[in-house]
């Protein structure tokens, strides 16, 4: 049996928006409507029209001028998907993000993560994991892993969310320079936390996004576990064909 699966509602609303652009609705140079105008308009959360108007933002259909607002800058040249999952999980700000910081400590480093990190195992990391909300629903759960000797003199052991990403912190303190991401996506059934946290009933599985963040050597600086409920949510990724 054949499944639909649903955008979250904030791609669905981007994608209303997009539309209106391509249509001449939002005209080029025109200012879209407010974030008060469009929560009314739609009947959607804050948080959930921030985060369509920044994917807009990303991939070039929009620009922010201060003082004037949000402005529509039309059709990009090229249509790009920069609203990768690893992108999110390293530049999150958590605290401004939609969501909340459950937990922070020091822990065995997961056998996924500790091949990515160069780790042995039983090795202990530092873990700071992130509950994505949406109008109070959890969407995705971010568990992300840093070598502990990496993490000294930081405030990523602090239990509370960071002013700025987790990679802003460490480039700033710890004087590194992240310059690549790999993506590792699979398929599993989530742990029994992961489910709870999830709100997930018995088997149904997770997307398992790996996010493997490493300087211009190779070395991993951070590895984000990125899950997605695979009943609520779908990737999608636009490139061009030489």
């Amino acid at each position: 049996m054949a499944y639909e699966v649903e955008p979250p509602k904030y791609v669905r609303l981007a994608q209303t928006l997009q539309r209106r652009i391509e249509d001449g609705t939002y005209a080029p140079g025109t200012r879209v409507p407010s974030e008060n105008q469009l929560v009314q308009a739609f009947g959607m959360s804050r948080p959930t029209v921030v985060r369509a108007l920044e994917l807009l933002k990303r991939d070039g259909w929009l620009e922010s001028r201060q003082g004037y607002g949000t402005i529509v800058r039309g059709r990009p040249e090229v249509v790009e998907q920069k609203d990768r999952r690893g992108r999110e999980a390293l530049e999150r700000d958590e605290s401004q993000g939609a969501g909340r910081l459950i937990e922070v400590g020091h822990v065995p480093v997961p056998t996924r993560v500790a091949s990515a990190l160069g780790l042995p195992k039983r090795a202990e990391v530092l873990m700071r994991r992130f509950l994505v909300e949406e109008d109070g629903e959890a969407v995705e759960l971010v568990s992300s892993y840093f070598p502990a000797g990496l993490v000294e003199g930081t405030e990523l052991e602090s239990g509370e969310p960071l002013s700025g990403s987790p990679r802003e912190h460490l480039e700033a303190r710890k004087k590194v320079r992240f310059d690549h991401v790999t993506e590792r996506v699979s398929a599993r059934l989530p742990e029994a936390r992961e489910a709870e946290l999830l709100d997930l009933p018995d088997g149904v599985p997770v997307l398992s996004v790996l996010v493997i963040a490493c300087d211009a050597s190779g070395r991993a600086l951070q590895v984000a576990d990125a899950l997605l409920p695979a009943d609520r949510q779908e990737l999608e990724d636009t490139y061009r064909l030489n």
